[in-house]
């Protein structure tokens, strides 16, 4: 059993949107996940939810913009709000909400995310490479091209 995980050779995954290095895999945990998420100036991933997990970000550097809301499931949507989001921000993303983060600054923006799951481990997706290749099938994305 791994306590302490590095964060110098991280596995990473490379989306057209962004950058995710894996620090800690979900298969390393009953409950969580970890990685870092670099985007370049005007890069943000698409709007999109996890049913099953719930988010926090720790800004690192950069200056982004965050839109969320919409959550999905209890027979309304409520709309998106925005806010700027600077280094030292936490940002919380409950589960089921929609939610973006853009790189609005002239240097990248990097952030620490923890995936947390409050039933355990999503047994569909028992490792961050299979939510990957997922999330790849879903985007039109190249799976090959990502993990290379």
């Amino acid at each position: 059993m791994n306590f302490v995980f590095s964060t110098k050779m991280p596995k990473r995954y490379s989306f057209p949107t962004h950058v995710n290095d894996l620090i800690m895999d979900r298969s390393e945990a009953t409950t969580s996940e970890v990685f870092v998420v670099v985007l370049k100036p005007g890069q943000a991933p698409p709007l999109h939810r996890h049913e099953d997990t719930e988010q926090i970000f720790y800004i690192v550097e950069g200056e982004g913009w965050l839109e969320i809301g919409g959550e999905a499931g209890k027979g309304q949507t409520t709309p998106l709000r925005s806010y700027n989001v600077n280094a030292s921000d936490i940002v919380r993303v409950p589960p089921n909400t929609y939610h973006r983060i853009s790189c609005v600054g002239e240097t990248p923006l990097r952030y620490v995310a923890v995936d947390c799951f409050p039933g355990g481990r999503p047994t569909a997706e028992p490792t961050w490479e299979s939510h990957v290749r997922a999330v790849c099938r879903e985007q039109g994305w190249d799976f090959d091209a990502v993990t290379s």
